[in-house]
């Protein structure tokens, strides 16, 4: 079973980690999760589709990202992810870390921070190699188009992550 850290809500770990998915966290518990941003120099982004038979937001369209496991941090589990999700490797890509936020959800017991990575890297539609068993497709678009989705509430975590598509 895959293990997370625990982070306290001024996101420093905890020493104690969780099952993933185990959402039975405490009001003051939170774990870390990682988006990547990916833009080719032409400014279009690649996003992809989650696959329709996920249990949450089938069919949505997404940044690659994922939880960052125990012992991990936040540059290499975007990395990882961002690999695993799209073929495409940003390790010497232009860009970084760019921004943080949290939420607290108590009625869920699923308490988390985000942290958004963003990265320039020049590659082709032929260099895209998405992971069959999470996602169904992938496009590249660009930000009036991601809005566009957006605007069908089809776009995972738009509102949160908006300004990573300038």
């Amino acid at each position: 079973m895959e293990q997370w850290d625990i982070y306290d809500e001024n996101k420093q770990k905890t020493g104690r980690t969780m099952n993933r998915n185990d959402w039975h966290m405490k009001p003051d518990e939170f774990h870390l999760t990682v988006l990547g941003v990916l833009q080719r120099p032409d400014g279009k982004y690649l996003i992809t589709r989650r696959n329709l038979d996920k249990e949450w937001a089938a069919g949505w369209w997404e940044v690659p990202g994922g939880g960052v496991r125990a012992g991990e941090d936040g540059a290499d589990a975007v990395k990882r992810e961002i690999l695993e999700e799209t073929g495409i490797d940003v390790t010497g890509a232009k860009g970084g870390y760019a921004f943080s936020y949290k939420r607290v959800n108590p009625e869920e017991q699923n308490n988390y921070f985000v942290d958004i990575y963003k990265y320039v890297l020049d590659f082709t539609e032929a260099d895209v190699k998405v992971q069959p068993d999470e996602v169904t497709e992938f496009a590249l678009a660009t930000a009036e188009e991601i809005c566009a989705i957006a605007a069908q509430g089809i776009f995972l975590h738009y509102d949160s992550i908006r300004e990573a598509f300038v």
